[in-house]
């Protein structure tokens, strides 16, 4: 019996092994002669949702740029650069924009891409207000597609950011077909067909997302066949794959893990360049629906507790100071960007916090250590982290700890972007009444070039979309409709400062830092990465596509690649063979056991 468990073992692990070095095999990525050529791509975050209207993430937002395109692109270097439209010429007035389409330009299901779909993508957000977009259309009349090659847009008002609209441009030959009162609840059928360089044709949500490359894409065909995401759940098994070659790009690593994998070869590691901010986020709604804690709405207690809040020690011990301490929504060293002076500044003081509690109203009158709001009740917030992000909650246990220390009772959980996303778009009434449930959250924004696009996203019409804080202030809407048609730089930079000002002193955020994007990829076999923000930003999860159009095998490594494969199918061979053996040599002494018997 001991001889038959003892091999009975030997035998589980070398089927094991034979399946692990087959499967190492299979995910060697550039070898010649293979049947497809795959790049693995592995993070943490939630593809939420494939419907091009409807999709928030940053890594949604990724597949949706390869899949997708825009009328006009943005280089690595933060120039427009020609996308659908080859070229493009304003009126005097700055009211009529002409856009020349690239001739020739097909969907991936065979049909021409024309004018006419550019006019039907942007009239079809107009007419049905369509909120992940609404904020691209603004001063937008009317969209007109003169022939199949020229597309007009004719402006009630100038727009300054009129090439940096992000709109994902669809066919008019499939969405014409989705009334635009159902787009926000259409579930989009695979293949998903766009004009980009690569298609998604399979997912299995929660786990994989798999792109086949467009040959015949109109930008150049890419390299690569075939892109495979795979969504991981825990950062640390993100890190050993990578550093295993079963996977080609991997982020966002845990810190600990980055200086351990810049030593291994043929893996670039490190922080990369990412115009990101986290940010803890109070649920500021001023409607008896919403199911926040009230005392949120007032701007006394959010700037109270913003000074129990110590950002560089988050930095330091939540990013191995791999971040920089945060204080405006607009990314630092961008267009516009605001910085408040020392005395607007809110710093770390838990004594004036408390004091800054007390002169707005909100005391512990009983001694119990908790503070009463203004109808007597103990003040009890809950605090939500994402499972996906580690730093964040080690961000979030500081915070808690934090607030209290000066009486406010803190119930911190850990949460799915699925969890936080469901909280925040909340209905009731069977669906009528918008009531989002949340108190405090930590989560973060991707930022751009232009500051427009993240200005946008909090003003009162944005509420029940991308202004998750429902944040609503008059003097900073009338600013955001001045600043976008002001085409003198100068004065527009003057309100979009002011902008800037208005938020961060009612405090609807408390933006904590700007985190590095700790990333590392595959450089031994691949040739390609392209960095954006150039020089040092991330080779992917920049939503643009220039990585997987340039990226190819190098010529050296697809003969190393080749040769280890080869050696890889050899042990799995001679694996199998000790299996069989061990198999045949178990059923020889059951039988000799049975004669002797």
């Amino acid at each position: 019996m001991r001889r038959f468990v003892v091999a009975s073992i030997l035998l589980t692990l070398l089927i094991g092994l034979a399946g692990g070095v087959a499967r190492a095999a299979t995910s060697a990525s550039p070898s010649p002669g293979a049947e497809k050529l795959v790049l693995r791509v592995g993070d943490t975050q939630e593809v939420d949702n494939l419907n091009p209207f409807i999709g928030q993430s940053s890594i949604t937002y990724e597949i949706f740029s390869l899949n997708y395109n825009y009328l006009v692109g943005t280089a690595p270097n933060g120039d427009v650069r020609p996308e659908i439209a080859d070229s493009w010429e304003v009126s005097d007035d700055g009211l009529t924009w002409t856009f020349k389409i690239h001739p020739g330009a097909k969907w991936q299901d065979g049909e021409p891409l024309t004018a006419k779909d550019v006019a039907f993508t942007y009239m079809y957000v107009i007419d049905n207000d369509l909120s992940a977009f609404t904020w691209n259309t603004v001063n937008m009349k009317k969209v007109v597609a003169v022939d199949d090659t020229t597309v007009v847009f004719h402006l009630s008002k100038p727009r300054a950011d009129m090439l940096r609209t992000g709109v994902l441009i669809v066919p008019e030959h499939i969405w014409s077909k989705v009334p635009g009162d159902k787009v926000e609840k259409y579930q989009v059928k695979l293949p998903l067909v766009g004009s980009g360089p690569f298609q998604v044709t399979e997912e299995k949500k929660g786990s994989y997302w798999i792109l086949e490359a467009n040959k015949d894409f109109f930008l150049g065909a890419p390299t690569i066949d075939e892109v495979i995401f795979e969504q991981y759940t825990n950062q640390d098994t993100l890190a050993m794959d990578i550093k295993n070659g079963a996977l080609d790009v991997a982020f966002p690593l845990p810190d600990a893990q980055v200086k351990a994998l810049q030593s291994v070869p043929g893996l670039t590691a490190g922080a990369f360049d990412y115009f990101y901010f986290d940010d803890l986020c109070f649920n500021c709604y001023d409607s008896p629906n919403s199911l926040a804690n009230p005392v949120l709405r007032d701007v006394k207690f959010r700037q109270a507790i913003s000074w129990a809040v110590d950002k560089q020690k988050i930095v330091d011990s939540c990013w191995s100071g791999y971040a920089t301490v945060g204080q405006s929504i607009c990314y630092p060293d961008t267009d516009g960007a605001w910085t408040p002076t020392e005395a607007e500044t809110f710093g770390f003081d838990l004594e004036k916090a408390k004091q800054m509690l007390e002169a707005a109203g909100y005391t512990d009158t009983n001694g119990d250590g908790v503070r009463e709001d203004k109808q007597g009740k103990p003040i009890e917030l809950r605090l939500w982290t994402r499972t996906e992000s580690p730093p964040e909650q080690r961000a979030g246990k500081l915070i808690a700890g934090w607030f209290e220390s000066i009486g406010l009772k803190i119930k911190l959980s850990v949460m799915t972007d699925g969890g936080l996303y469901d909280a925040l778009y909340n209905y009731t009434d069977n669906g009528k009444t918008y009531a989002p449930d949340f108190d405090m959250y930590i989560w973060g924004w991707p930022g751009g070039i232009d500051p427009e696009g993240i200005l946008d996203c909090f003003t009162t019409s944005a509420i029940e979309w991308w202004n998750d804080c429902c944040w609503s202030n008059a003097e900073y809407d009338a600013l955001e409709k001045q600043q976008i048609q002001e085409m003198d730089w100068p004065k527009r930079e003057e309100m979009v400062k002011r902008m800037q000002q208005i938020f961060y002193e009612e405090a609807p955020y408390v933006v904590l830092y700007y985190p590095k994007s700790l990333m590392a990829y595959n450089s031994g076999e691949w040739e390609g990465w392209v960095p954006n923000p150039a020089p040092n930003g991330m080779v992917v999860n920049s939503h643009t596509y220039d990585t997987y159009i340039a990226l190819h095998p190098k010529a050296a490594a697809s003969t190393s690649a080749g040769s280890s494969n080869t050696a890889l199918i050899a042990g799995a061979v001679i694996a199998a063979l000790a299996v069989i053996g061990i198999v045949l040599l178990l059923v020889r002494r059951r039988r000799g056991r049975a004669v002797e018997e």
